[in-house]
């Protein structure tokens, strides 16, 4: 004959499966033991109760503390990814491990392009020993440093910007890899200004010329 399927347990089993398993936990309890009184059973479940109150305030108490969380890392995204300057950290040989979205928008590359590549490859050519002198100022002094250079994107647009350098204290002193971090800050427009000044003082020094004869 063909068994039946199994499923749900009849609720009479399920009781007397219960009572059973209640029977075999009261016979565990040690001869002479005193059965709890009243009493002791209203104690029992006031304590249950306040146990289960603390576990609501506890509940209670990490919801609020990852709302906070969830609002801190919404204020760091707008204060580093959205920064007006381009911030990175670099490691000791001048390859790049973070990089903000300004950053990244500034030199019109992926976030994976810039990631462990160096940051001199970004930087115009005639430009990258004032970015080496710069590093071994900020290595050597251990201060902050800055520097004016020129950077590519790879349309081959070269724009200024200003560096300053920081060396990263924090990370050194849990003894991980020497860091400094790199705030990039886009001075085209005031060296086109200054440029600009410039040529007009100089013309204002030249010479005035003799007026030609009629």
């Amino acid at each position: 004959m063909p068994q039946k399927p199994t499923g749900m347990r009849p609720a009479a089993e399920l009781r007397a499966r219960a009572e059973a398993r209640v029977l075999q936990h009261r016979s565990r309890v040690p001869e002479g033991r005193a059965v709890p009184t009243q009493d002791e059973t209203l104690r029992a479940i006031h304590e249950l109760q306040v146990h289960q109150v603390e576990l609501e305030m506890q509940n209670d108490e990490l919801a609020r503390v990852q709302a906070e969380l969830e609002v801190a890392q919404a204020h760091y995204f707008d204060l580093y990814h959205l920064a007006p300057v381009g911030y990175c950290i670099l490691s000791r040989e001048g390859l790049i491990l973070e990089a903000n979205l300004t950053a990244v928008a500034m030199l019109d590359l992926a976030l994976s392009t810039l990631v462990r590549k160096p940051i001199a490859r970004f930087i115009l050519e005639e430009d990258r020993e004032v970015y080496y002198d710069h590093q071994k100022q900020l290595y050597a002094t251990g201060r902050s440093a800055a520097c004016e250079l020129r950077m590519v994107k790879p349309d081959g647009t070269r724009f200024w910007v200003q560096l300053t350098s920081a060396p990263s204290a924090p990370v050194q002193a849990m003894g991980r890899e020497p860091v400094c971090r790199v705030v990039m800050s886009d001075i085209t427009e005031r060296r086109a200004l200054q440029h600009e000044n410039g040529a007009l003082r100089a013309r204002l020094r030249e010479p005035a010329g003799h007026p030609g004869r009629t």
